[in-house]
């Protein structure tokens, strides 16, 4: 699915390739099941475009309003992928945060080498989302010759809690669950990256704020412990340079803190991989 420059869809593909807890198969080297698309290709990128887009269709996805409206939705059944790192890849099919992500060699992960990937399932209208990542699993293991192992330790992070005076949340109201970024001059930008950031967010988890919060804070891995189980409509601003810091925008606007803790990561280790061969 395509997605603008400045929003995130919160089961969107750009989000997941940002900031998503890894779901990587425990069994290296092949996906969970034998699933094969009908037909698929992968080609070098020629657009020159320079940011990874689309994603897989399935029976159960779900697509906002505003996506409808704006179209580039992969048809039914259909993985349309376009310039794309080899990393991007694995982060769709398996689930894997870049963060989470080692590789072998620079181009996997950096560099200009980019792919565009068309893929139908061989039943396009009764194939499922996780259907089609899996059959993406296997395409990737296949045309890439993936070798790889996960390993799950536990790594410095932190954990997101109630403040001591208790949270300060909205029920959410919204019909779409969506982030926006605003920047420190009023823009709408595609992450938190300058200094001074406002978050608004519709139909949020506390999990996902935590993924928001690991991201901008850089603060390493973090887990949910609020016990908040709803989701929420809230704006958090902060600002590193003149205040307040996310750590206390969060206390104050929206009663939560984070503290450090020791956080098990399922980490993706990449062995090898080869670049595939033209279709």
């Amino acid at each position: 699915m395509v997605k603008p420059a400045h929003s995130f869809n919160l089961g969107g593909i750009a989000l997941a390739a940002f900031l998503a807890a890894p779901q990587a198969s425990a069994q290296a080297n092949t996906a969970p099941e034998s699933l094969r698309f009908e037909v698929a290709s992968i080609k070098v990128a020629t657009s020159g475009f320079n940011g990874v887009r689309g994603g897989c269709r399935g029976i159960d996805s779900v697509y906002g309003a505003e996506e409808q409206a704006r179209g580039g939705i992969p048809p039914l059944g259909r993985c349309v992928i376009t310039d794309a790192r080899l990393s991007h890849l694995i982060g769709i099919a398996y689930g894997v945060s870049m963060q989470a992500l080692d590789t072998a060699e620079d181009w996997i992960q950096r560099g200009d080498l980019r792919f565009d990937v068309q893929a139908k399932a061989e039943n396009p209208a009764s194939a499922t989302r996780q259907q089609l990542l899996t059959m993406l699993q296997n395409l990737l293991v296949e045309r890439f010759q993936l070798k790889f192992h996960t390993v799950t330790k536990e790594e410095p992070g932190f954990a997101l809690v109630v403040a001591k005076n208790g949270p300060k949340l909205r029920t959410s109201t919204s019909e779409e669950e969506k982030l926006t970024f605003i920047g420190p001059n009023g823009e709408e930008v595609p992450k938190p990256v300058s200094h001074a950031i406002r978050v608004n967010a519709r139909k949020c988890s506390m999990s996902a704020l935590k993924d928001v919060v690991a991201f901008a804070g850089n603060l390493g891995p973090g887990v949910d412990k609020t016990g908040l189980a709803g989701v929420y409509d809230f704006t958090l601003s902060w600002n590193d340079e003149d205040g307040p810091s996310l750590a206390t925008a969060l206390r104050d606007q929206l009663g939560l803190q984070v503290r450090p803790e020791k956080v098990p990561v399922t980490r993706f280790l990449l062995d090898s991989a080869k670049k595939p061969t033209a279709n």
